[in-house]
């Protein structure tokens, strides 16, 4: 028997759903100006690049990840202000925690498997998530405008009673922060039926607002609601840091699924290093943020460009004649941006930028001017 033979009948004993998955690609990025994964374009001073090595470079790496867990866990409290009675779940990135309760809620369910729901288009790992924990992910359209379809989400929800509800808040790859009034009917919806709700706050540093407000406003309301953030838009998407808010008897339970040290000695140094100097990252953010409407208003006047939507986040998306082709030619202008036409019928020729300073922002444009 060959090693091929071999070979052949051991994938056999892998899923073969999973083999006929598609895997999560990550674009080249080499040489170019990276605009397509909306990261903090800022690095930290060169005074704070040698205190946080120094710092790193006396941890105690042969150890595994102990208490200083919870001093990380307090901080992220205080940062986001969490409300009365809540505990924290910390995860390798959100992607990481958005497996874990996809883990901890897949079971049998009436007429089937545990379901997942989320306004589409959306973030991929929802839909990933649910294949590959056995879940059964139901998909509701936004509008043309990508504004949340409220009748249709309260009749999804009411038929399909998800285990799970997603809302991204803002959006990606839309960047849009809907309206409060039709966010907490889905999580009044949600309550009716008896699931979590899970407001993904990836993108919360340019954002107007956050449903950690309304959670401390009206906490019986939103008893089922879990709020999920990452550290990667705040400026640490290389130290992997996400986290999940949440009542702590729902939270307790979650936990049991975590890996007991999926958090690194390295990550979570890095992260209270960061935090311990909040106000830097919040200048950054207010810099990337008071670029993002000249951004738009430029996008705007560059012939070619049918439409361009508002944003809360550090990404615009905008609406061409052929985005592949605009993708290709922005590429050997030496920038990269991200063609989102695949991910969903309502995204076809739309392309995804990445809010950067004002230098990349200039770069990205006469590069998009240019390919159109």
């Amino acid at each position: 028997m060959t090693a091929q033979d071999n070979q052949s009948k051991a994938l056999q004993r892998i899923r073969a759903d999973v083999r006929a998955m598609q895997g999560y690609h990550v674009q080249p990025a080499q040489g170019l100006l990276k605009m397509d994964t909306m990261e903090n374009p800022y690095r930290l001073p060169v005074d704070l690049q040698k205190k946080l090595g120094e710092h790193l470079g006396a941890l105690e790496i042969n150890r595994y990840p102990g208490e200083r867990l919870e001093v990380l866990k307090k901080m992220l409290a205080d940062y986001a202000g969490a409300p009365a009675g809540s505990a924290l779940l910390l995860g390798n990135g959100s992607d990481e925690i958005i497996t874990l309760l996809a883990l901890a809620t897949a079971q049998p369910a009436e007429g089937g498997r545990a379901k997942m729901l989320a306004p589409m288009p959306g973030f991929v790992m929802y839909p990933l998530s649910a294949k590959l924990q056995g879940l059964d992910f139901v998909s509701v359209d936004l509008t043309a405008d990508f504004d949340l379809d409220l009748p249709a989400m309260q009749a999804a929800i009411a038929e399909h009673k998800p285990a799970i509800t997603y809302i991204a808040y803002p959006n990606n790859p839309t960047a849009t922060l809907w309206d409060e009034h039709k966010v907490q009917a889905v999580i009044d919806a949600v309550a009716q039926i008896g699931g979590l709700v899970v407001m993904d706050e990836a993108y919360q540093p340019f954002a107007s607002r956050s449903w950690i407000t309304r959670m401390k406003a009206e906490p019986e309301r939103n008893s089922h609601v879990l709020l999920m953030r990452t550290l990667s838009k705040f400026g640490l998407a290389g130290a992997r840091l996400g986290y999940l808010i949440g009542p702590s008897v729902i939270v307790k339970e979650l936990d049991k699924v975590r890996p007991p040290y999926n958090i690194s000695v390295l990550n979570c140094e890095t992260a209270i290093f960061a935090l311990a100097h909040e106000s830097l990252y919040a200048e950054q953010a207010s810099a990337i943020r008071a670029e993002r409407q000249p951004l738009i208003d430029a996008l705007k006047a560059i012939p070619g460009v049918e439409k361009v939507w508002p944003s809360e986040a550090n990404m615009v998306l905008l609406r061409v004649a052929d985005a592949g082709r605009a993708q290709l030619e922005m590429k050997a202008r030496g920038v990269l941006v991200k063609n989102v036409s695949a991910m969903h019928p309502l995204l076809a020729n739309c392309l995804r930028l990445t809010v950067g300073t004002r230098e990349e922002n200039a770069q990205m444009l006469a590069a998009l001017k240019e390919s159109l």
